[in-house]
Formats: C-alpha cells, sequence, structure tokens
C-alpha cells in the first residue's frame, strides 16, 4: 500500500488506482462518439444495410433551369453532394403579403449526408438570395 501512495508526492492526493479509472472512465466518454460512428459504417459496408440518421435529402426552389443547373453543378464541384436531381416546372403556391400567389419554379432535389446539411445550407443561403435580386 505504502508502494501505492508513493507514486503521489502530495499529501491527500487519491490513490493511483481511482485516479487511473477516472482517467479510463473520461477517455470513455471523449472517444465514445468516434467510436459509435465507425462502428455504424463498419456494420454498413458489411451488411450493405442504410442506417438512419446518416443520409438526407434536402429541397431547393430556383426560378428557372440555368440557375438550377449551376447551383447544382457547384454544389456537386464543392463535394457538398453525392446527387443532385432537377425536376422541371414545379407549380408553387404560397402566401405573400396577405394573398395567395402561385409560380412556377424549377426543385432541385439534393441527395448529400447529414453530416453535410449545415455545409451545403450556408452554401445555398447566399447564393440564392444573391441570385433572387435578379429574378
Amino acid at each position: 500500500m505504502d508502494r501505492l501512495r508513493s507514486w503521489c508526492p502530495l499529501p491527500g492526493c487519491p490513490r493511483p488506482a481511482v485516479l487511473l479509472c477516472f482517467l479510463i472512465l473520461a477517455a470513455s466518454f471523449l472517444v465514445y462518439p468516434m467510436l459509435r460512428t465507425l462502428s455504424l459504417q463498419l456494420h454498413s459496408a458489411i451488411t450493405g444495410s442504410y442506417i438512419s440518421g446518416t443520409h438526407s435529402i434536402v429541397f431547393v426552389n430556383c426560378p428557372n433551369e440555368q440557375i438550377a443547373r449551376d447551383i447544382a453543378r457547384t454544389i456537386l464541384a464543392k463535394k457538398l453532394a453525392a446527387s443532385v436531381n432537377i425536376l422541371p416546372k414545379t407549380s408553387s403556391l404560397f402566401f405573400w403579403k396577405g394573398e395567395i400567389e402561385e409560380a412556377t419554379e424549377i426543385l432541385l432535389l439534393i441527395k448529400t449526408k447529414t453530416s453535410k446539411v449545415l455545409k451545403l445550407s450556408s452554401f445555398i443561403r447566399p447564393t440564392v438570395l444573391l441570385r433572387q435580386s435578379s429574378w
């Protein structure tokens, strides 16, 4: 017992075994999210099954096909999505200034990893707002 206490030179220092258990426990909590993600990816790769919550679909309306194509190409070039479908002539009904309006738009159906949705959103919002001024 004296040998264990000799590791800690300060008086009142916890025993090394308790300290070691605490460090292992703390490291487990810090590493758990990474290990969980890796194990889910490994399971998915081995079984070929889909894991809920790892992929998302994002819908974006565009005023015309040229803008839709430009946005789709840029998204793919930046590797923010695996695939983009362009669905032509979508009818949209919406409230605008207290009135029901109707417009024809082009719908982008963007397939991406859930982990990239925030980056994708951050890219699309300024792009769409910038282009809205020319609509």
